[in-house]
C-alpha cells in the first residue's frame, strides 16, 4: 500500500503542479492532511481515505468540460493500471464520485465513513481564510467580477445549473461556502467548520462595509 500511495502522490503532484491556486497540488495535499486528521479522530480506513483524498480532484468537472462522471472513471482506471486491487479501486472511485458539491438544493449522496471524511476535508478547505483566498483565486481565473450588485445569488436545484452558473465571487459565498458548515457530517469537521464559518461571516460583513460605507445592505 505504501508503494501505491507514493506512486499516486507522484502522479497527482505532477498533474496539478501548474494548476491555478484554488485547485492546485497544495489544495490536494491540505485535503489529504485534513482527512488524515479527521480519520485520527473519527476512525475509518486510513489508506482508503488517503488515496481518495489524493485523487478527489483528479478529473474535476470544472476543468474537464463539465463531465461529472469522468473523475470516478479515470481514478478507477489509474488505480487498476498501478496494480491496485479491483475492490480498492472501486471504493476510491465511489468516494471520488460523491465529494463534489452540486448545488444548494441538491442533497449530498449517502456514503461510507471514509467518504464522509474525505468530503468533509474537501469542504473544510473551501471555507475559512483559505476558502476565501481560493474563491477569489478561482473567480479570477475565470474572469469573474468580485461583486455585481445587479446579480443576486441563486440556490441551484441541479448540478447542471450549478456548474453552468457564471456569477460573481461574492455570490459563491451565498450559493455554497456559507452553506457548508451545516453539511459537515463528522463531529470533528463540524467543530472545525464553526470557527472557519465565523471567519467568512466577518469577511462578508467587512466587504459590505467597504463596498458601501454607511449602508451595508448590499446583498
Amino acid at each position: 500500500m505504501k508503494a501505491l500511495l507514493a506512486e499516486v502522490e507522484e502522479r497527482v503532484r505532477a498533474k496539478f503542479s501548474n494548476q491555478e491556486g484554488s485547485h492546485d497540488w497544495f489544495h490536494i495535499d491540505r485535503v489529504r492532511r485534513t482527512a488524515l486528521y479527521l480519520q485520527s479522530q473519527e476512525g475509518g480506513d486510513a489508506a482508503l481515505i488517503e488515496l481518495a483524498a489524493l485523487l478527489h480532484d483528479y478529473s474535476d468537472h470544472k476543468y474537464n468540460g463539465g463531465d461529472f462522471e469522468a473523475g470516478a472513471k479515470e481514478v478507477q482506471h489509474l488505480l487498476l493500471s498501478l496494480g491496485a486491487a479491483s475492490h480498492l479501486a472501486l471504493q476510491v472511485a465511489q468516494i471520488v464520485q460523491i465529494v463534489s458539491y452540486k448545488g444548494a438544493k441538491v442533497a449530498d449522496q449517502n456514503t461510507s465513513l471514509e467518504g464522509q471524511i474525505v468530503r468533509d476535508a474537501d469542504r473544510l478547505d473551501a471555507i475559512g481564510a483559505i476558502g476565501i483566498a481560493r474563491a477569489f483565486s478561482y473567480g479570477g481565473s475565470r474572469d469573474r467580477a468580485l461583486y455585481d450588485p445587479s446579480i443576486s445569488p441563486t440556490l441551484h436545484d441541479s448540478k447542471e445549473a450549478y456548474a453552468q452558473d457564471k456569477g460573481h465571487t461574492i455570490n459563491h459565498f451565498y450559493e455554497k461556502l456559507l452553506l457548508l458548515k451545516d453539511r459537515m457530517e463528522t463531529p470533528t469537521a463540524q467543530r472545525l467548520a464553526a470557527q472557519r464559518h465565523a471567519v467568512m461571516e466577518q469577511f462578508i460583513a467587512q466587504f459590505k462595509q467597504e463596498w458601501n460605507p454607511g449602508n451595508q445592505d448590499i446583498l
